[in-house]
């Protein structure tokens, strides 16, 4: 390893470090600081990134992982993350894109596959719902159908990386 590359990996073990002892401010602070000695650091973009998440601040993670899809598109865990932020926010179809994008570049991706999972069983629910409201008369095997899927929506919810 070159010197240069030691200096990259110091903040993103740092601020890493500092997470798993509990210190999230610091962390992120850390990762902060780190980025501005080097902005185009991708893992340390991505971490940063994920601690925002974590503290649900979506709107600064949103615009981490969109600039990562954006300075790196080869990469399929900033699209998984960025379908987080969506779900979060009721956008279930904008996750199912990025979602696609991310399976696309990596069709292994656990993570993202169980994600669309989730985002689709949501779509479902939405659809189920304006069924029901067009629905003539009583339909019961459409309510069963609802009942389940926002049941199994109630518990499970999409997971970063």
């Amino acid at each position: 390893m070159t010197g240069a590359t030691l200096a990259h990996a110091a903040p993103l073990d740092d601020a890493q470090a500092l997470w798993a002892a509990g210190k999230r401010d610091q962390a992120i602070q850390v990762a902060e600081t780190g980025l501005k000695a080097t902005p185009d650091d991708p893992r340390l973009r991505f971490s940063l990134g994920t601690m925002l998440l974590e503290q649900q601040q979506l709107e600064r993670a949103r615009t981490l992982f969109t600039g990562l899809t954006e300075d790196f598109p080869d990469l399929a865990d900033p699209y998984n993350n960025l379908a987080v932020i969506h779900a979060a926010r009721g956008e279930y179809e904008a996750a199912r894109q990025s979602l696609t994008r991310a399976l696309d570049l990596q069709p292994d991706h656990a993570q993202a596959q169980e994600n669309m999972g989730d985002v689709l069983m949501r779509l479902a629910q939405q659809s189920y719902e304006r069924a029901l409201k067009q629905a003539l008369g009583d339909d019961t095997a459409l309510k069963v159908k609802l009942q389940r899927v926002t049941a199994f929506n109630n518990a499970k919810g999409v997971q970063a990386r």
